[in-house]
């Protein structure tokens, strides 16, 4: 075969499953085509400028052996260069995954503190053990090192380090950085070495006053100055997170409506959530109003802030109520929902804003129960008695 005078596009055979492929412009490559098992296919072998004819019979040869051998010569390059891959990628340690990972995720993670959180519990608990170490190394033994000393200790902290892990030994696997089955994956895997959270972690409950104290609890809380009794007395009556609370701007209410438009991004499900502003809850606001600063409804000592977080436990403190947790109020709506009242246990959840664990019934609510919401609201304000700074 004389490749340089061939110029017309077509196939040229030179024998032996090889052909010289010549294209429409010119362009010249070489194929090594072959049946195996019935199954008739095509091989490229690279550009005729890049590989003599010489050099094109000794692959094509190559390849024919692996057929006399019953092995696919396209599977196995394949193989071939997936093996040089995962050995250039033996550099890539997990410490450098990690970070990839969360780069990569940072924009769908709903603030900047969880992703600062992925990084301090990997740099305290798996990085020690196997930060620097090939990502394709890491095995069952190392993630047991990380995680095992505060399985027992810490298990809500171990189980997130362990999901943390997983998700990046995913990452890497996915990336073509390792092959093995994920270690740190817990069904089949670490169920066999540790025990079942269920096991090991004690539950602790925020602390929560008794629902019938309530009232009076509001009464008292008349008589503490500052902004964060208003903002107490409001997230009781609201059943809000303490976040929603003191994150909460003008902007979000209207109070013709006598709603709280509570946005996504500060919703712990990261949905919207409406909730009814009843009489009691709107005369906190008016207060609010009266010596509103900024757009914040509950603002803090720093201007253009919000109130502190600590606040409104400091408050508690000073009330000689240091028992109690402002997240443990939520409890008390929810036990004097379930046992003082006939409202069905969604209407309950949805004011408390609890996101919906079934698949099948998160397709099939289509309503935030609103109309039900208010109605429970209501009576919550009416058993807590008016609110109110004179």
């Amino acid at each position: 075969m004389t490749v340089a005078k061939l110029k017309s596009p077509g196939h040229y055979g030179d024998g032996g499953g090889l052909w010289l492929q010549v294209g429409d412009k010119g362009a010249k490559s070489w194929i090594f085509r072959f049946t195996l098992r019935g199954k008739s296919r095509a091989m490229g072998l690279g550009s005729a400028n890049t590989f003599s004819l010489a050099e094109a019979r000794e692959k094509a040869l190559a390849c024919r052996k692996l057929c006399a051998e019953g092995i696919d010569p396209i599977e196995a390059r394949k193989t071939q260069r997936q093996d040089a891959a995962l050995e250039a990628a033996q550099a890539m340690t997990f410490r450098e995954c990690a970070v990839a990972y969360i780069d990569a995720h940072r924009a769908g993670w709903r603030n900047a503190k969880h992703a600062a959180q992925w990084t301090t519990t990997l740099e305290t608990y798996a990085y020690p053990h196997f930060g620097d170490r090939p990502v394709a190394a890491v095995d069952t033994d190392l993630v047991v090192r990380a995680i095992g000393p505060i399985w027992a200790r810490k298990p809500e902290t171990a189980s997130r380090v362990r999901g943390r892990i997983e998700s990046i030994l995913d990452w890497g696997t996915t990336r073509g950085f390792r092959r093995s089955e994920n270690p740190a994956r817990w069904r089949g895997r670490l169920e066999n070495l540790l025990p079942k959270r269920s096991r090991v972690q004690k539950v602790k409950h925020h602390a929560a006053l008794p629902f019938a104290e309530v009232p009076s609890f509001l009464k008292a809380l008349e008589f503490q100055p500052g902004v964060a009794s208003h903002a107490l007395a409001f997230t009781i009556l609201t059943a809000a997170r303490t976040g929603e609370t003191l994150g909460a701007t003008w902007s979000e209410f209207d109070l013709d409506a006598r709603i709280w438009n509570v946005p996504a991004s500060r919703m712990k499900a990261g949905v919207e959530h409406r909730i009814p502003l009843t009489e009691s809850a709107l005369m906190v606001l008016r207060r609010m109003a009266e010596i509103r600063e900024g757009d914040f409804v509950f603002p803090g000592g720093r201007r253009e802030r919000p109130l502190s977080n600590m606040s409104m436990l400091v408050l508690l403190r000073r009330m000689q109520r240091g028992d109690l947790t402002v997240h443990g109020f939520r409890s008390s709506f929810r036990d004097w929902a379930a046992e003082h009242t006939d409202f069905p246990r969604e209407v309950v959840a949805a004011a408390l804003a609890h996101a919906i664990e079934s698949k099948v019934e998160r397709a099939y609510r289509r309503s935030d129960l609103f109309a039900k919401r208010r109605e429970l609201m209501e009576v919550w304000a009416n058993y807590c008695a008016v609110f109110c700074h004179e």
